[in-house]
């Protein structure tokens, strides 16, 4: 930042001040002095006009008024910006509250103790509350309409400071003896604060100031310190909150009366004096700081002693008052900022975001982009390019840098160890310095990279684009092969880095000590040093490297010839001499890109524009340089710009012409242009010259145009002019030098008088104003203007679509025939319907079916898809489609109907897939939808087996294996129906042999699967059965139905089936049968000890009591054993059928006695309907 006075104001009756307060909304000042002296002044308000010329804030007072009703010395005034009240107190102890009325300050009330002096007042954050602090220990806390919400006595404190909190939670009460009190807003004691500041300081010292920045514009970044704490002994504390135990410390150096930060929080002033060491008296100074400790400035004042210092509501001016005087001082703040190509990027902060805004605001189109940055450090900005300097993260010391393109696209991020506190770049590299190294990164962009340089890209740092250098190094070979090496780079240096600039050839480093350090570029060698009487605080190169400008830091600008001169040339410099030049209050300059010779500088709110050191006469502007070519200066109001970040408007960007620019039109409009044509040819520039050309192509002078085209190197405009000169007719060469300015209207005018529509449409064609061309082409007819209107037509489309109007570019689109991106806005406004329409009316094997198809698949829509596959006779992506969306028997109808083999490999595909991610009844599902019915049955009999062996609940397991044998069922019916298909087909019988017994060899093979099936569920189905019919008291029936279940001991555990007959065997009284069992039970091999020891007890229970005699067998014994064959079991009662008669199962096969079917409607065991 840079500062100079720009205007005193005098206090009527030479009163001593003592106090200074800036409204920060309405810009009124007010101040306090001896005798009751209270005035409210105001500047002028600057006028639209005079901010788009970019003039300086006027300093002339617009308002005065001296406010009545104090007697003694006012020393405190602060302001309610919210609610416009301004509240004043004397050395009486009497408080004021004024307020605003038609232009006019009033008192609206009074208050007064008459005990003691109010030391202190502070308005919180939103307005709302007033806190007073009186020097006797007493605290008023009031509201904004007067009532008071409560108030304590601190006795034995003497008060002297208060500050709020931003969020209004914590009151700070400053004592006399230095000591800060934190409290709460009721007024309960917290804590004493930690002044860090004060360690191993002795002897009596008060607090000059208290000041808590509410962070209503946003913060610097993110956790930013903002409670400013300081002594009259100049020692100051900056912390992150009340608690901070680890502060920004900092020592002044001068007795501090006052303290005050700017609107943003950004910059910390500190008002005191200095004991001048030739003289007697005090100087009075202040001292500017950033929130990290970093000095920015030094202010000498005039006069004998500061007493108050206030900001400005946009933190541009500040006012002092010293003695009977105020002095204001206006303030040029270095913004994080910088230009590419037609692009000015900016930071700015909010408060509702912790990052900063960076905003990539395109000049030329009018359009911005915003990026969200945290912890910015700086804005670098070279051809089309910014580098944006970062800290990587707030607890480590590690930063980056961001190389973007000119609309805030990252292209290439570099971490870095090193804090850059400068950052420079050209048009290869980028130069990040801290105070003691320096970084080089030689940085490639992605458009100029071949593919082959893409696959070095991973190499770049082993071939040396990165490398790091010590200030103190004198050699060059910087660290940078392979990794980084930073332990040199933290070594501390004597003479820190305080300015760097580089160029395409060398790289210049300044130090405090004035020492500038040359290296040349790329190969970073120190070549040569140069000694200043200064310490640089801007560096700035010309365009072919030979003259330095330096800007020091106050302000002085001096220039140094880097050019060797050829020795012994008398009169010359020799290379690192100062030019005969000195300015001061300098703090902006940029030379011109196209002449070594020129360059603009700001000076206070003036810009001189330098040629050979000699100063054209000023224009007055207060806006940063952003580009200086072709003799035109291109200038930012950023001061404008920040005052509403999120709205940039073009109006604040300025372009200056040079005098040689001005006299030159001057010549042209005035003289004629021979003549012109002389001045330019001893004062020769390529813009000058392309000024005569277009001059002469006004008036037609095409060979004085062509003369300054050659000179000028405007190789299009050469063209152009021979263009015109074939031309036969005068008015087509007028209208077409009017469509060279741009003064498109004119030439179409032209055009459509000498009856030449179609020279008119094909000027809206280049211009791509398609609305107007199809204007045109309605106003005539011919057969050519049909390909024109459809052309047409597809352009608006096209405008529309660009903008997502996808309605609008669909009713164009139609009447262009534009099919294709019919379809494209269709699916983007989801008319499904329409697409399918769309579809439907293309023909067969149109290009456009299978995108159309694809759209379909993305979203879904199944059956529509496949028709337009298949519409473009692609079956096998219409097949890929069904199996993509899970239709699987659409799949396999599509499979089968154009004989494509490759189904089963799919289902077996994505069975497998199903199968890893465990989903088992899926892959079922999945094959039984397919028709794959076996392997379907194969995985439900695994899944029975699997819970048969959990021993889960025996009906599930039941109807597990009776879905799987009714899989298998279905299986033989689809074989035996294929193979009937096959016997039609072939006539002869022995044909139809051959094919039954194929049929049975493949069916041997299930057959045998599908019984294993059914006996699983015949198992557990006798199982339940037994238990069923022992339950309600049929024990003969349960014990009959428990003797089958001996032949599945495959199937259920032995031990279930012989405890469940033992059982059934005991309830019957057959005690045999019962002692049989536990004999197997006794003799299993998978019983535990312990559970054959129980077996054996209860065994010993049961027989000592009832003897195990052996019954006659009964008839039906007799039946079974003299039978050959078994007899079937009636699944109904698991008793064995007798009778001839009896129902069958036309699924399970399996039968039940006659009398028993008909209580059932389903059968018992597969539970399929009885017909």
């Amino acid at each position: 930042m840079f500062i100079y006075l720009c205007k005193k104001i005098a206090i009527p009756g030479n009163t001593r001040l003592k106090c200074i307060s800036w409204n920060k909304t309405q810009g009124f000042i007010a101040c306090g002095g001896e005798d009751g002296l209270l005035k409210v002044l105001k500047l002028e308000t600057q006028t639209d006009e005079a901010k788009i010329k970019g003039l300086a804030a006027p300093n002339n007072i617009s308002v005065t008024q001296t406010l009545e009703g104090h007697s003694g010395f006012v020393q405190v005034v602060t302001w309610n910006e919210q609610y416009q009240k301004l509240t004043t107190s004397d050395q009486n102890g009497l408080i004021i509250v004024w307020m605003l009325y038609r232009g006019s300050w009033y008192e609206e009330m009074i208050n007064n103790r008459n005990k003691s002096v109010v030391r202190s007042m502070s308005w919180n954050a939103d307005g709302q509350k007033i806190c007073i602090v009186y020097e006797d220990g007493a605290v008023i806390v009031g509201s904004v309409d007067g009532n008071r919400i409560w108030g304590k006595d601190l006795k034995g404190s003497h008060l002297c400071h208060v500050a709020w909190s931003s969020d209004s939670k914590i009151l700070l009460f400053g004592m006399a003896n230095g000591e800060i009190h934190i409290y709460d807003n009721q007024g309960n004691f917290i804590v004493k604060m930690k002044l860090s500041c004060l360690v191993n300081l002795t002897g009596a010292f008060s607090i000059a100031g208290i000041q808590w920045y509410h962070g209503t514009q946003g913060y610097v970044e993110p956790n930013c310190p903002c409670l400013a704490v300081c002594y009259d002994n100049g020692r100051c504390q900056i912390m992150r909150d009340e608690n901070d135990y680890n502060p920004v410390l900092i020592d002044t150096g001068i007795n501090v009366v006052c303290i005050q930060w700017n609107c943003n929080g950004s910059v910390l002033a500190v008002a005191g004096s200095l004991k001048a060491p030739s003289q007697d008296k005090d100087v009075s100074i202040v001292q500017f700081y950033t929130p990290f400790g970093e000095h920015l400035r030094t202010l000498k004042v005039p006069g004998k002693e500061i007493s108050s210092l206030a900001w400005e509501g946009n933190g541009l001016k500040i006012a002092l008052a010293v003695d009977h005087y105020i002095y204001f001082a206006n303030i040029r703040p270095r913004y994080k900022w910088g230009y590419c190509s037609n692009t000015v990027v900016y930071a700015y902060t909010r408060a509702d975001r912790p990052e900063c805004s960076v905003v990539f605001w395109d000049t030329k189109n009018n359009e911005k982009y915003v990026k969200y940055v945290r912890s910015l450090i700086s804005i670098t900005t070279y051809g089309d390019f910014c580098v944006l300097a970062t800290k990587a993260d707030e607890n480590q010391p590690q930063y980056v840098l961001v190389l973007c393109n000119s609309i805030g696209t990252p292209l290439d991020p570099k971490y870095i160890d090193i804090e850059p506190w400068f950052v420079t770049m050209t048009k290869t590299h980028v130069i990040a310095a801290s105070r003691e190294a320096f970084y080089v990164w030689q940085y490639r962009v992605a458009k100029k990279l071949t593919a082959m340089e893409i696959n070095q890209l991973a190499r770049t740092r082993k071939e040396g684009r990165e490398r790091i250098y010590h200030i103190d190094d004198t050699s060059s070979s910087g660290s940078g092969e392979g990794h980084l090496d930073y332990s040199r780079a933290f070594e501390a240096t004597r003479d820190p880095i305080c300015a760097i600039t580089a160029s395409d050839k060398i790289l210049l480093v300044g130090r405090a000590s004035g020492i500038i350090q040359r290296y040349s570029l790329p190969s970073v060698a120190l070549v040569q040093s140069y000694t200043l009487d200064c310490r640089a605080y801007q560096l700035s190169l010309n365009c072919n490297s030979s003259r330095l400008a330096i800007i020091d830091l106050s302000g002085v600008l001096t220039l140094l010839d880097l050019d060797p001169r050829a020795a012994g040339s008398a009169g010359q410099p020799e290379a690192g001499e100062q030019l005969k030049l000195e300015r001061k209050d300098v703090w902006d300059l940029k030379w011109a890109k196209d002449n070594p010779d020129l360059f603009a500088m700001m000076e206070k709110t003036r810009m001189y524009v330098f040629r050979n050191l000699d100063p054209e006469e000023p224009i007055q502007t207060s806006g940063y340089i952003c580009n200086f070519e072709d003799l035109e200066i291109k200038s930012v109001l950023l001061d404008e710009i920040l005052k509403n970040p999120e709205h940039p408007n073009k109006d604040y960007i300025i372009n200056f012409e040079i005098r040689s620019l001005r006299d030159s039109r001057a010549l042209i409009e005035k003289v004629g242009i021979e003549e012109s044509s002389q001045f330019i040819e001893d004062n020769p520039h390529p813009r000058l010259w392309r000024l005569l050309a277009e001059a002469a192509l006004q008036k037609l002078d095409l060979q004085t145009a062509e003369q300054a085209f050659v000179r000028c190197k405007d190789y299009q405009g050469i063209k152009f002019v021979k263009r015109l000169g074939n031309l036969q007719s005068e008015s087509m060469k007028q209208a077409e030098v009017a469509a060279y300015f741009s003064r498109f209207e004119e030439a179409e005018r032209m055009y459509l008088d000498m009856d030449r529509r179609d020279l008119a449409i094909g000027l809206r064609i280049k211009l791509g104003d398609w609305f107007r061309v199809l204007q045109l082409l309605k106003t005539g007819s011919g057969d050519s203007d049909d390909a024109l209107l459809e052309q047409a037509h597809n352009a608006i489309g096209d405008y529309f679509a660009d903008r997502q109007k996808w309605l609008n570019a669909v009713q164009y689109y139609v009447q262009g025939q534009n099919q294709e991106r019919l379809a494209e806005c269709y699916y983007m406004l989801e008319d499904y319907q329409g697409l399918e329409n769309l579809a439907n009316s293309l023909p067969e094997n149109h290009k456009l079916l299978p995108d159309i198809a694809y759209m379909f698949v993305r979203v879904g829509m199944c059956e529509q898809a496949v028709s337009a596959f298949l519409k473009c006779n692609r079956p096998k992506d219409a097949v890929d489609t069904c199996v993509h969306l899970n239709q699987w028997n659409k799949a396999v109808e599509l499979a089968k109907n154009h004989n494509m083999k490759e189904i089963g490999s799919l289902l077996a595909r994505y069975a497998s897939h199903l199968l890893e991610k465990n989903k088992i009844l899926d892959a079922i599902e999945l094959y039984r939808k397919a028709n794959y019915f076996f392997e379907a049955a194969k995985l439900m009999f695994k899944i029975a087996d699997e819970e048969s062996k959990k021993r889960t609940k025996p009906l599930r397991v039941k109807k597990l294996y009776v879905l799987s044998a009714l899989l298998m069922e279905q299986c033989h019916e689809q074989m035996q129906n294929a193979q009937r298909g096959k016997v039609k087909e072939k006539s002869s019988e022995s044909a139809s042999a051959l094919a039954g017994m194929l049929e049975e060899d493949v069916l041997s093979s299930t057959n045998r699967f599908a019984d294993n099936a059914w006996r699983g569920a015949e198992a557990y189905h006798f199982f339940i059965l037994a238990q069923k019919q022992l339950y309600k008291g049929s024990v003969d029936a349960a014990l009959k139905t428990a003797l089958h279940l001996r032949d599945y001991e495959d199937i259920i555990p032995a031990v279930d089936i012989y405890s469940l007959l033992a059982l059934c065997a005991c309830a019957n009284r057959a005690f045999d049968t019962c002692s049989k069992a536990f004999v197997k039970l006794e003799s299993l091999e998978t019983l535990k000890p312990e559970q054959r020891q129980q077996y054996e007890d209860l065994a010993l229970e049961i027989f000592t009591r009832y003897k195990p005699k052996y019954n006659k067998k009964n008839d039906l014994d007799d039946v079974l054993e003299s039978r050959d064959g078994k007899l079937p079991v009636c699944v109904a009662t698991g008793a064995p059928i007798l009778e001839y008669r009896f129902w069958m199962c036309s699924v399970c096969k399996h039968c039940m006695k006659a009398n028993e079917a008909s209580h059932y409607n389903a059968c018992p065991l597969c539970h399929s309907t009885v017909s």
